[in-house]
């Protein structure tokens, strides 16, 4: 009966690497790399086999960091070898992909040899490879990446130019404009190249040399292809793609000084795009990442004084009495306190525009534009004064209303973890969004034959998990209870286990972090990320042992008859009323005077699932509440009045004659 209660995709293998074993066969792969590359069959044998190992540590990829500069040097030397043919060459890149797909490019980067010798063979590599050949796009990928390195060399570029005239007469190209011009080709090609030629940009355009001559012609450039191009043709969303990556990166990477003259012009174009019309989700989450660059360029790179500091943090202390942690850690004074003087400075018009679109942001339609947005939030608000911010956040409150999508909801919470984990959202909102992340726990909305909502209830779980690292236990006192008995519900109840899983590992980080959870340590110990993972098991066992605690049987048993016997999901409905079965025992009399007088009239309501639900409820109370009467020798009607007996004798009649 368990397993049929349980979700697909729930088992836990619990598949700890704890080190990078096939160093030996890797070495042996990369060395016979000479003796395969010329057949066919070889040649995919070894890329499958290393394919094979390196995707075991997808989930562990730091356990490849002490052996990445040996794979890197014993790849670049077949690649940097002359005699190499190009297949071999083409090869020894795949490889090299292959690393930087598990472990990441930012990782991999500063391990690219970049001396001063490595200049002139790299773009000569470059230039070799043909932009349109599908087959050796991992090539240009790395050449790329490692030109981006290569190119922060501390020399005036102009120096590798020499005699710049030729022996043909001819007058070469200035390395700087061959580099440019290498950067602008692979901004506009459709492959994974586009994402490296955007890194090259934003190492090479921020060069001291290459910024006076070239950084105005570049972003004029670049502004133009955006104006130019739609985003309702394949090319132009190519394009976009690539210019948008290129801004993002550049004003990411580019100093406040230096981007600031250009910034407002950027922001003009970015508006002109109208991307939040565009259905291309990859468009809309780079104008989002754009948008929150142009944002930060605008204002000071400052850390607001105002932001609230947690302090001491000590795991020891947290695990004493509760009382005791509330005492101890009311030392830790917000910065709210602190003094303001140095916080009156000039903010740009601009910030409203790029805020508004942020805020908008919140709501698309695909998780990562909501999420990039949030992020946006969190920093730019970070850079804000304390009234300017306190006005974003109330503005951010307003997703949270019921004529609001799912979307919206999920965007808001995501946006308060961000504020919360950053030390922004002040106590004084505490008791403003802790009912918002209340109902979003337990937000699941009816959508023909299903519901939305798991999305905002994982996020809502996201900021409980924030608002435990962020702030002192005194500053949550005041709701503990109620963010408990919610988190527990959560973690119990849910009908998504992903959900369960989440409200689980928040529960675990309240517990840690501010140490008044009550039973926590017991509660933790019976519903950890495991234990939840199998639905049955929550609804008729955990949530026994759990109700044993008075804190909490109430507000569980309340949540099973508000929101779970009348779910849209017929299998919830009857594990709910099995639950309700199971935990009358902890409380009779409140199921006997409060719940079944509230369940009998549902039961003969116009409602399907509400009806069926509190049928099958009735049954299973009276059931539980008779057994306990003849376990006590009582009589059987011990625990029913004259008014309850009578409405359960009505149910059968009053369905039977609709």
């Amino acid at each position: 009966e368990d397993g049929k209660n349980q979700e697909p995709g729930v088992a836990a293998t619990r598949n700890i690497l704890e080190s990078f074993t096939e160093s030996q066969e890797v070495r042996g792969l990369i060395g016979n790399l000479r003796g395969a590359f010329g057949e066919l069959t070889a040649r995919e044998m070894a890329i499958e086999k290393f394919v094979g190992i390196m995707d075991k540590y997808q989930e562990q990829p730091h356990l490849l960091d002490r052996h990445l500069e040996w794979m890197m040097n014993l790849l670049l030397d077949i690649a940097r070898d002359k005699g190499s043919p190009p297949p071999l060459v083409h090869l020894a890149f795949k490889f090299l992909y292959i690393i930087t797909k598990v472990r990441g490019y930012k990782t991999f980067l500063p391990l690219f040899p970049h001396e001063v010798g490595d200049l002139q063979p790299v773009l000569d590599m470059i230039v070799d490879q043909n932009p349109k050949d599908s087959e050796t796009w991992e090539t240009r990928y790395m050449l790329l990446l490692w030109l981006s390195m290569i190119c922060l060399i501390p020399f005036d570029l102009v120096r590798f130019d020499g005699n710049i005239i030729s022996e043909e007469g001819h007058a070469r190209v200035p390395t700087m404009d061959r580099i440019l011009h290498i950067a602008k080709c692979y901004l506009v090609v459709s492959d994974k190249a586009r994402d490296a030629a955007a890194v090259l940009v934003s190492k090479f355009i921020v060069r001291p040399d290459v910024r006076q001559k070239r950084m105005a012609d570049f972003l004029d450039w670049t502004l133009s292809m955006l104006s130019k191009s739609s985003f309702h043709t394949m090319e132009g969303t190519v394009v976009i793609n690539g210019m948008l990556q290129a801004l993002a990166q550049l004003f990411k990477h580019g100093k406040r000084e230096d981007c600031l003259p250009y910034a407002t012009t950027v922001l003009e174009c970015l508006d002109n795009c109208k991307l939040s019309e565009s259905n291309q989700m990859v468009l809309r989450k780079l104008g989002m990442k754009l948008v929150q660059r142009l944002g930060m360029t605008f204002v000071k790179p400052k850390v607001a004084k105002w932001r609230y500091q947690r302090g001491c943090r000590s795991l020891a202390a947290n695990l004493q009495a509760p009382g005791a942690v509330a005492q101890n850690q009311k030392i830790a004074v917000p910065a709210n306190e602190v003094d303001d003087d140095d916080e009156e400075y000039d903010i740009p018009g601009e910030i409203e525009n790029v805020v508004e679109q942020l805020l908008v942001g919140l709501k698309d339609k695909d998780t990562i534009v909501r999420w990039s947005a949030a992020k946006g939030i969190g920093r730019i608000t970070g850079r804000l004064p304390k009234e300017l911010a306190d006005d974003v956040i109330g503005s951010l409150l307003d997703c949270f209303s019921f004529q609001e999508t799912d979307n919206a909801w999920h965007g808001g919470c995501l946006a308060l973890a961000e504020l919360g984990r950053r030390g922004l959202l002040l106590p004084s909102r505490i008791s403003d969004v802790v009912p918002v992340i209340l109902k979003a726990l337990t937000y699941d909305e009816k959508r023909g034959s299903c519901s939305v909502g798991s999305n905002v209830r994982d996020a809502a779980c996201y900021v409980c998990w924030a608002f435990a690292r962020a702030y002192d236990p005194a500053e949550l006192v005041p709701f503990i209870n109620q963010i408990s008995s919610a988190l527990v519900i959560a973690a119990v109840f849910d009908r998504d286990v992903n959900c369960r899983r989440a409200a689980s590992a928040a529960f675990q980080e309240n517990v840690g972090r501010q140490g008044t959870f009550p039973h926590g340590i017991d509660i933790l110990t019976a519903a950890d990320y495991f234990a939840v993972g199998n639905r049955a098991n929550c609804y008729l066992t955990i949530s026994v042992y759990i109700a044993d605690f008075p804190e909490y049987t109430q507000p569980m048993i309340d949540h099973l008859v508000n929101l779970k016997i009348n779910h849209w999901d017929g299998v919830i409905r009857e594990l709910a009323t099995k639950a309700l079965h199971n935990l009358t025992p902890r409380a009779p009399e409140y199921m006997a005077n409060v719940v079944l007088p509230r369940l009998i009239p549902l039961s003969v309501g116009s409602d399907l699932h509400t009806r069926h639900g509190a049928i099958l409820a009735c049954a299973e109370i009276t059931h539980a509440l008779c057994k306990l009467a003849e376990e006590s020798n009582r009589s059987v009607t011990y625990y029913f009045n004259e008014k309850s007996l009578e409405g359960l004798k009505q149910i059968h009649q009053e369905v039977c004659t609709k």
